[in-house]
C-alpha cells in the first residue's frame, strides 16, 4: 500500500550530520525542519549569537514515505527514529497539529526553554494539561516536575523524540485533562 500524503517523520542524522542532512534533502525538495537553539560563542574574541541545533542529530522531514525512502536510499548517515509495535521497528510519525505547536515553541525567541531527550525526563508521573489562553493557547502537555527547578514546568513531549520545557506563569490558565 502507497501513502500519498506528506507526514512528518523523526529522523536522526548521525553523528552530528543534522545540518548536512538538511542541505542533501532540501536540495531533493523536501521540507526539512531541524530545532535550533541560539547560543553564545566566543569566535575569534568576539562573543557572537549563533544558531546551533536544539538536540544533536534530530531532524524532522515532511515528505510521503515512498519518496522520502527513495531519496533517503545510499544515506547511510540519515536513519528513521522507530517504536516498537507488534514487534517491529515502525518509524516515528508525528502529527500536523503537534508538529505545528512544536515548531513555534522552539521558534519563539521571548520564551525561556529547555530540550529534553526521551532519556533525561520521564513525564509519566505529570499530569496531563491543556493551556487556555496565553502564547500557548489550545495546547496540550504535560506539567512536572523537573529536578533542580522551583516551579512546575509544562512540556510539549513529542513521545520517543523529544520533549521541551518551558514555565508557564499563570497556572490558572490550565486544564487538566484526562
Amino acid at each position: 500500500m502507497q501513502d500519498s500524503t506528506a507526514q512528518w517523520f523523526a529522523m536522526r542524522a548521525t553523528y552530528k550530520r543534522e545540518m548536512i542532512a538538511k542541505d542533501y534533502l532540501l536540495s531533493k525538495g523536501l521540507e526539512v525542519y531541524v530545532p535550533m537553539k541560539t547560543v553564545i560563542k566566543v569566535v575569534r574574541g568576539i562573543k557572537r549569537k549563533l544558531p546551533v541545533p536544539a538536540i544533536n542529530s534530530l531532524i524532522f522531514v515532511h515528505a510521503q514515505k515512498d519518496v522520502l525512502q527513495q531519496v533517503k536510499w545510499g544515506v547511510e548517515y540519515l536513519q528513521y527514529m522507530t517504536r516498537k509495535e507488534d514487534g517491529k521497528n515502525v518509524p516515528i510519525v508525528v502529527p500536523q497539529k503537534q508538529m505545528d505547536q512544536f515548531m513555534q515553541i522552539v521558534q519563539d525567541d521571548t520564551i525561556s526553554k529547555t530540550f529534553f531527550t526521551p532519556e533525561e525526563v520521564d513525564l509519566s508521573a505529570g499530569t496531563k494539561v491543556r493551556v487556555h489562553g496565553g502564547p500557548f493557547d489550545g495546547y496540550e502537555g504535560v506539567l512536572a516536575k523537573v529536578k533542580g527547578k522551583r516551579k512546575k514546568q509544562f512540556f510539549l513531549d513529542i513521545p520517543n523524540v523529544v520533549a521541551v520545557s518551558t514555565v508557564i506563569e499563570n497556572l490558572h490558565l490550565l486544564e487538566v485533562v484526562e
